[in-house]
């Protein structure tokens, strides 16, 4: 599977907390930007919107299933970048949000 799939989909962006670690927070050497992060611990920050219910990431423009673009997809976290297209996490997400399973 390709991210092309992705920009038409975003449905991952709309159906997860994301919780990474503040390191990864530009402030903190890392890429992530502050502006776009909640503090959950000490040593854990979640995407902003992804704290809401329903989650939706901050960062993400656009409509679910249609057309979507992330405006910090250089400088997303790790668990954005590990969820893959077409995996167990993506079809859950796409799921949710009345879509079909990748092929």
């Amino acid at each position: 599977m390709s991210d092309a799939h992705c920009t038409a989909c975003g449905a991952c962006c709309a159906a997860y907390r994301v919780d990474f670690s503040v390191f990864e927070l530009d402030s903190q050497g890392g890429i992530v930007p502050d502006g776009l992060s909640v503090e959950v611990t000490d040593t854990t920050c979640r995407l902003r919107g992804t704290d809401h219910t329903p989650p939706r990431c901050a960062a993400l423009a656009g409509r679910i299933g249609e057309r979507v673009a992330c405006a910090i997809y250089e400088w997303r976290p790790n668990p954005c970048r590990e969820l893959e297209p077409g995996s167990d996490g993506c079809g859950r997400a796409r799921l949710r949000h009345g879509l079909g399973l990748l092929g």
